[in-house]
């Protein structure tokens, strides 16, 4: 009887393991799915807004495309640049891809939005750029204005979806319009619990586009996906984003960006660790350095820093208490925490966040805060919703 039970539960074990292993494996994005929107493109002119995630079975979707005998007539470049070597906030220049030749046009930094005479040339703008769900996650603000342009032009937009790997979390203030800025352009919370085509599809249905037209839009949704699907990423999304721990802990350390303390750029686990040279919480001990790519000049530069190691901690979503206490221990020194309050209050939307964390609000307080906004949102959201819970 004993045995019998043995066996049995190793089987339902093997049985379990590999329905998930299936079911991981048969999620297809948007750009795997060939057969979906080559009818789109066949014959067109097309525009690529694209990075180093944006690839099919290994292969870049610019070549995938080449080799598929489609007109590829220009990349468009976000933040971080075509292949993702671009430092935070440092500039993406026009270029030329050296493989294939083709016209790279940065639309980040002085050139956001593309003229009607750029884009004159297609028929088609192809977005597919991996997203990890965050409002001031700029790939977001990058997709706006590109959809904007492309209306302006009277050019189609197809967005080919890719999963949100903090799909499971809304949560965080609504921005403010007055605090409207590339890091947060829409009225929605910090975490948002949507993909990008779900997002493009709202952008448009809410009609927060600033043109005139009306934009022609078309998404492939993923296959195979639901909002419940835990997703790893294959590759980082920009450079200080590593690994599956760097991406959950993302929503919860962004707002240290603001602040005189370091987040880890500069070392080999951005994003994972938090500290400081005088001032600190912990004994974990680091140094940032320059490092070309990913951080050139990181904040406390070649300064021997003290503070927190994050990199095995269980931190989803948006989780304030490390922000609060990091807070009230310069406090505790009548040391100035806010680097740059202005930056504080566009990451967040509002200035009521961190004026709630100067007057000693608790994290839970704060939350409770946003509450009824959240609500809101999620009953707004849900039209445009592709993925079941």
């Amino acid at each position: 009887m004993k045995c019998f039970k043995y066996i049995l539960i190793n089987w339902l074990c093997c049985f379990l393991f590999f329905s998930f292993k299936v079911q991981a494996q048969s999620i297809l994005v948007g750009a795997e799915q060939w057969s979906e929107y080559q009818d789109l493109i066949k014959g067109k002119k097309v525009g690529l807004v694209v990075n180093q995630t944006s690839t099919v079975d290994g292969q870049h979707l610019v070549d995938f495309l080449l080799s598929k005998k489609v007109e590829v007539k220009s990349i468009f470049a976000p933040e971080h640049g075509f292949r993702g070597n671009h430092d935070a906030g440092a500039a993406v220049e026009n270029n030329i891809d050296v493989k294939t030749n083709l016209p790279i046009i940065s639309i980040y930094g002085k050139n956001k939005k593309p003229s009607s005479e750029v884009l004159a040339n297609l028929d088609l703008i192809i977005f597919d750029i991996q997203d990890v769900g965050l409002r001031f996650y700029t790939y977001l603000s990058s997709m706006h204005y590109m959809m904007e342009a492309a209306a302006d032009a009277n050019v189609k937009f197809v967005v080919l979806d890719r999963p949100n790997p903090n799909i499971q979390y809304v949560d965080g203030p609504i921005l403010e319009e007055k605090f409207s800025s590339f890091v947060g352009m829409h009225p929605i919370p910090i975490l948002h619990g949507m993909t990008l085509a779900e997002l493009a599809l709202m952008i448009k249905g809410e009609g927060w586009l600033n043109t005139e037209n009306r934009l022609n839009l078309e998404v492939i949704p993923v296959k195979h996906y639901s909002r419940a699907d835990r997703y790893s990423l294959p590759i980082k999304p920009s450079p200080n984003l590593p690994n599956d721990q760097s991406i959950q802990l993302y929503p919860s350390l962004t707002f240290f960006e603001a602040s005189y303390v370091s987040l880890g750029r500069g070392t080999e686990f951005p994003f994972q660790v938090l500290g400081h040279d005088q001032y600190f919480i912990g004994d974990f001990n680091f140094t940032p350095i320059s490092t070309p790519g990913s951080a050139l000049k990181p904040k406390l530069m070649d300064k021997a820093l003290t503070g927190q190691d994050l990199r095995s901690v269980n931190i989803q979503g948006l989780d304030l208490s490390l922000l609060i206490a990091w807070y009230q221990r310069f406090q505790m020194h009548d040391a100035k925490f806010f680097k740059s309050p202005s930056f504080m209050d566009k990451l967040a939307g509002t200035d009521k966040l961190r004026k709630m964390i100067m007057a000693g609000k608790t994290a839970e307080e704060i939350s409770d805060t946003w509450e009824n906004g959240v609500n809101q949102f999620k009953r707004q959201r849900a039209q445009y919703l592709l993925y079941q819970d």
